[in-house]
């Protein structure tokens, strides 16, 4: 899997966001949002086009693959989980908790990543 520029730039800002404090927090959570957003549609394309070169027998093969459709289950809870963390952080204006959120984005990407280039794998031995 290439780098995908909106992900790299993403896990950048987040690997700094994991030092931050409150204050600066609250100053940047609107980029930071942005940011991840693109970040997940950069992904999500990707994964898109992926799929889209693969022929039904791939297909047929991915949906009935219980460990890639643990992985996708897995990545998916990684972002759900990142995303429930920053919601709450910005509840109790925490900036711990933003931080503590930032690390699970960068391993919730990082995830979605190794699944992505797991799907490339399968596209390439079919």
């Amino acid at each position: 899997m290439r780098k995908l520029p909106a992900v790299e730039e993403a896990k950048k800002l987040f690997e700094e966001g994991t030092t931050w404090g409150v204050w600066h927090w609250l100053a940047e959570k609107r980029r930071a949002r942005r940011t991840a957003d693109a970040a997940w549609e950069a992904l999500e394309q990707y994964e898109h086009k992926v799929k889209g070169a693969w022929d039904a027998e791939t297909s047929q093969t991915f949906r009935e693959d219980k460990a890639l459709q643990a992985a996708d289950r897995k990545a998916h809870k990684a972002r759900m989980n990142a995303e429930a963390q920053f919601d709450e952080a910005d509840r109790r204006m925490s900036a711990a908790m933003a931080c503590q959120g930032a690390q699970m984005a960068i391993e919730a990407w990082e995830m979605r990543e190794a699944f992505i280039r797991k799907l490339e794998s399968l596209g390439r031995s079919s």
